[in-house]
């Protein structure tokens, strides 16, 4: 009697240990099962669940392989292989570190992913002929061993393809597991069919910062620093200005006083909402060095503004621009100081950086530049004009006579 009693759903297939076989012998199918028989490499016959008497009647093809007569009992040689086609779906994946370009830091972070799928048996000979070889068994771990490099790289690749399609943040990736998996399995599908499987399910339980590495373990670190900035109230420009001027003794008893009313209270209170607090809550730009824009590491204490290499940063959404005329995330348009090159907002009454006062716009080339300059340092244009009815002399950025009252 051929029959092959599971005893764990963790099995896919099974090959019955004798070959040796003959007519008449009965085959015991159990539910959610499939025997398949092969011979001298070829597909003899399949039987569904039941009892069933092997006989040249249901397998046609022993009598042009081995010659067997109608009747009687005829032995004949076969490997048959009793396949599970029930669907565990406990089966578990995960991906080695893979790179992705996040949309809100605009920079490579370091990410693994995790999760469970489930798989189906829906074509026994193909899954028979492509997988199995010369086992004896598959259970999970062989479908597991056997597919790992594949279905890494595969789920790899789609995971980066969707989250940069969505541009899903990393902050945001737990909103989006669901819409992720229901990707993954679109995509694995095709892939699972061709190995004789159906794709019952494809779960994302996490995706994670790879802190298995230095570069992951900064990034979390980072995070970690800013998630405590953003509790405490205060920016990063922020810290590294006390940092930089705790440093270079500039701060006094006021750093003390500051910090002791908090982070965010003291500092506007002590410095002064021109120093740390921009125009409009718009991010603080920062140099290279970790000072704010405009200002020199060895001048942090006096202010000294530093108008040669500085970084720009756009006042209004705080992307780093260069100094290009427009934003590339905003679009708006560079209003940088003249005396340090900060970009500001339109209606700013000082610069965020080195606080001096942005008083107009040269009529000519619309350079900002301060109330009380007399030519552009730009074109060169000369803001003093006469008048056109009396000849007075009016100062820039009056627009009308303070003798006559015509407009100027």
């Amino acid at each position: 009697m051929l029959k092959w009693d599971l005893t764990s759903n963790d099995q896919f297939a099974y090959k019955y240990p004798e070959q040796n076989l003959s007519t008449f012998t009965q085959l015991i199918v159990n539910e959610s099962q499939e025997a398949v028989f092969f011979s001298k490499g070829q597909l003899l016959a399949k039987f569904g669940p039941g009892k069933h008497t092997l006989s040249t009647e249901n397998i046609p093809l022993l009598r042009n392989l081995f010659g067997i007569p109608f009747g009687g009992k005829n032995p004949f040689t076969a490997e048959v292989w009793f396949v599970n086609k029930t669907a565990p779906l406990n089966l578990p994946w995960t991906t080695d570190q893979m790179r992705y370009l996040d949309p809100d830091y605009n920079t490579t972070v370091p990410l693994r992913a995790e999760g469970n799928y489930g798989v189906q048996i829906s074509d026994a000979e193909k899954f028979l002929v492509k997988l199995v070889g010369t086992l004896q068994s598959f259970n999970s771990k062989a479908l597991g061993e056997q597919f790992r490099g594949e279905l890494i790289s595969k789920t790899k690749s789609a995971i980066i393809a969707k989250m940069s399609q969505d541009r899903i943040g990393i902050n945001q990736i737990s909103a989006f597991l669901d819409s992720i998996s229901n990707y993954l399995k679109g995509a694995l599908v095709p892939f699972w069919d061709d190995q004789g499987f159906k794709l019952n399910g494809f779960y994302v339980t996490s995706i994670d910062i790879d802190d298995s590495t230095a570069d992951g373990r900064a990034v979390r670190q980072s995070l970690a620093n800013r998630a405590k900035r953003d509790i405490e109230g205060y920016s990063y420009q922020q810290e590294k200005v006390l940092g930089s001027l705790a440093n270079s003794g500039g701060m006094g008893v006021g750093l003390g006083m500051g910090m002791g009313f908090g982070m965010g209270a003291g500092i506007n209170a002590g410095m002064g909402q021109g120093f740390l607090n921009p125009t409009g809550n718009a991010p603080v730009p920062q140099s290279p060095q970790g000072l704010p824009q405009g200002l020199s590491p060895g001048g942090a204490q006096g202010m000294t503004p530093n108008p040669s290499g500085n970084t720009v940063y756009c006042a209004k959404c705080g992307t780093k621009t260069g100094g290009a005329k427009f934003c590339p995330s905003c679009g708006k348009a560079y209003a940088p100081c003249p005396a340090c090159g900060a970009d500001n907002l339109p209606d700013a009454a000082k610069c965020v950086m080195c606080s001096r006062p942005l008083g107009q716009l040269c009529p000519k080339c619309k350079t900002p530049v301060t109330s009380d300059a007399k030519f552009c340092p730009e074109c060169g244009e000369n803001f003093k004009k006469a008048c056109s009815k009396c000849q007075t002399v009016v100062e820039a950025g009056v627009k009308y006579c303070p003798n006559c009252g015509t407009a100027v």
